[in-house]
C-alpha cells in the first residue's frame, strides 16, 4: 500500500479473468523505479529468488527468500548513483508479494524507507514506485499503457540522483 505509481483495476468480473490471465502468462510488462540504500554489485542483471511468506507473533508476517519458496523474477540495471544511494529500474517478471522489496534487500541494496526488509528507514517514506505499466488486452491493439509521475517526497530523491521530470522520458 505505500508503493506509489500505477495501479492496474478490472471493473467487472470478465476484465479481472482477463488481466488475471494475462498477469499469470508474464504478458503485462511493469516497471519499477526504487532509490536504495546501496547498490548491486553489478550494473544490471537477474535477481532469481524463492519467496515464502513467514509469520510470527514479534513482527507479524513478512516474505523471506527461501529454497521451498514460489520462484520469482526481477531484471534490474542501476540508473544512478551519488552519496549512497542508487536509483534502480526494476521489471519484475513474476509477480509474488513484496517481491521487488525483498530482491532489493537480498542483493544487498534495499529500498529507502522499507520499514520491514530495509535498515534504519528512521521514519523515511518508501522510495518504491510503480513508473510504468503495459497491458496487451487487445491482439490486433496497441497495449494500454500508463507512465506515472513520482511522488513529491520520490522526486526530490530522484532529483538529486540526476532524474528530470520534463526529460524523465530519456531515462526509460
Amino acid at each position: 500500500r505505500d508503493t506509489s505509481g500505477c495501479l492496474v483495476l478490472g471493473r467487472h468480473r470478465k476484465a479481472l479473468r482477463k488481466l488475471g490471465r494475462l498477469f499469470a502468462s508474464g504478458r503485462v510488462e511493469k516497471i519499477y523505479w526504487a532509490v536504495t540504500v546501496g547498490r548491486p554489485a553489478a550494473d544490471q542483471g537477474r535477481i532469481e529468488k524463492s519467496l515464502r511468506k513467514k509469520s510470527d507473533n514479534a513482527t507479524g508476517w513478512h516474505m523471506e527468500v527461501h529454497p521451498e519458496g514460489a520462484l520469482a523474477v526481477t531484471d534490474y540495471r542501476v540508473l544512478a548513483e551519488k552519496d549512497g544511494l542508487a536509483w534502480l529500474e526494476l521489471r519484475p517478471r513474476t509477480g509474488r508479494t513484496h517481491q521487488v522489496r525483498v530482491h532489493c534487500a537480498a542483493l544487498g541494496c534495499p529500498v529507502l524507507g522499507d520499514p520491514v526488509y530495509g535498515r534504519n528507514a528512521a521514519g523515511a517514506p518508501l522510495h518504491l514506485h510503480a513508473r510504468a505499466v503495459s497491458v496487451p488486452l487487445y491482439a490486433t491493439k496497441p497495449a494500454v499503457a500508463a507512465v506515472a509521475p513520482p511522488p513529491p517526497h520520490m522526486a526530490a530523491a530522484l532529483e538529486k540522483l540526476g532524474w528530470r521530470a520534463e526529460i524523465s522520458g530519456a531515462q526509460e
